[in-house]
């Protein structure tokens, strides 16, 4: 069921995604010749207004091809140069006249038109986020900030802080769930950091430097929460929706930041082997609290997962919306598209890198869950 459970979340997380490109994409005129979901022979599919929709074999990954991309990549395109691209707004006069039954080529639209079809799949997985966040916030409240005690000895308590006080900002970055405060101080170096905090309706400022933990091998702030979750309002809900993607978000970043800083090397991602796996974990520790946790759980990892997933594709790496947004900005600054065959080039040396980093992850994936590691 475990199993079964990760393959519900990535289809959906997909789908979510690819209907972002989709239906921004139709919204603008821009035809799109295929919408599928998974790798592989098609086991279903239909044609609608012009697009073939597909659910294919293997239940990983999918896309949305918009007319003419394959044939401009690979050279076969004719009239590529005889057709006029788009202008910053809209699609040409000569585009517009020229398009077919359901709507224009992808490089024919106008740059905004283009960027925001990219920008959408990622958006649309924010957007997925949110909404399972009203779930759960709805469901089991919020873990506020607030100080339940302080370690005795610690950072916290030499600094004055005590019980009830109620973090508000720590080195002048808001604070709104207790999280918030776990991950700056798992992060932390053993710098010294200005926590503001909230005591009897007025606010107080300390500077505290973190006390390492030899046997954690990491630093402490000496601050302990609350461990619950306390209800909110309506309008309270939909505030700490905003607030928990804005922390998986920003945990994303950090943990990209540790990334490309040497903190954490590439044996610590995860990939579809690790995510299935741990899925099965959350599965077996929920379900004896009832279907009811088990769905909670799952829909905190789809937060998780497609708030990731809203990240990594915004990087600006070849093959991913964030690579071909940035390809359009270079060509908005030139005034002018990249050729066919250079941005053909880019795309797939993206690929052949991306391909490799996948081997690799899902080699260290195997390893880890075969052998505990």
């Amino acid at each position: 069921m475990g199993i079964v459970w990760f393959f519900i979340i990535f289809f959906v997380i997909v789908v979510v995604h690819e209907f972002g490109h989709f239906i921004v994409a139709r919204s603008a005129g821009i035809a799109v010749k295929e919408f599928f979901v998974g790798m592989g022979p098609a086991l279903v599919s239909f044609t609608r207004k012009g697009t073939k929709f597909s659910l294919r074999l293997l239940p990983l990954g999918g896309a949305c091809v918009f007319e003419g991309e394959e044939e401009y990549y690979a050279g076969e395109d004719a009239d590529s140069e005889k057709k006029p691209e788009g202008n910053l707004m809209d699609a040409s006069v000569e585009a517009k006249e020229d398009a077919g039954e359901y709507g224009i080529m992808f490089r024919q639209a106008g740059i905004v038109a283009r960027l925001a079809t990219l920008v959408a799949g990622p958006v649309f997985n924010f957007i997925l986020a949110f909404v399972c966040s009203l779930f759960i916030v709805g469901s089991l409240g919020v873990d506020l900030p607030v100080i339940a005690d302080v370690t005795e000895g610690g950072a916290a308590q030499e600094a004055g802080m005590r019980k009830g006080d109620v973090i508000t900002e720590i080195d002048h970055k808001k604070i709104h769930i207790f999280r918030e405060v776990s991950l700056e101080a798992m992060l932390s170096q053993g710098e010294t950091v200005a926590i503001t905090f909230a005591r009897d309706g007025v606010l107080h400022t300390v500077n505290i430097t973190p006390t390492y933990s030899e046997k954690d091998g990491r630093y402490y702030y000496g601050i302990i929460g609350k461990g619950g979750y306390e209800k909110v309002d309506a309008a309270g809900v939909i505030r700490y929706s905003a607030y928990e993607v804005g922390y998986w978000i920003r945990m994303t970043f950090r943990s990209l930041g540790m990334l490309f800083t040497g903190r954490a090397g590439v044996k610590d991602l995860s990939g579809p082997v690790g995510m299935a796996d741990t899925v099965s974990d959350i599965y077996t520790e929920s379900k004896s609290d009832g279907a009811y946790y088990v769905w909670l759980n799952m829909l905190n990892f789809m937060i998780l997962l497609s708030a990731n997933l809203g990240v990594l594709n915004l990087l600006p790496v070849p093959m991913l919306d964030g690579g071909r947004i940035l390809i359009l900005l270079v060509e908005l600054v030139r005034r002018k598209p990249l050729p066919a065959e250079k941005e053909g080039i880019i795309n797939f040396v993206g690929f052949v890198l991306l391909a490799i980093l996948m081997v690799v992850v899902l080699y260290n994936d195997v390893v880890r869950v075969f052998t505990g590691g």
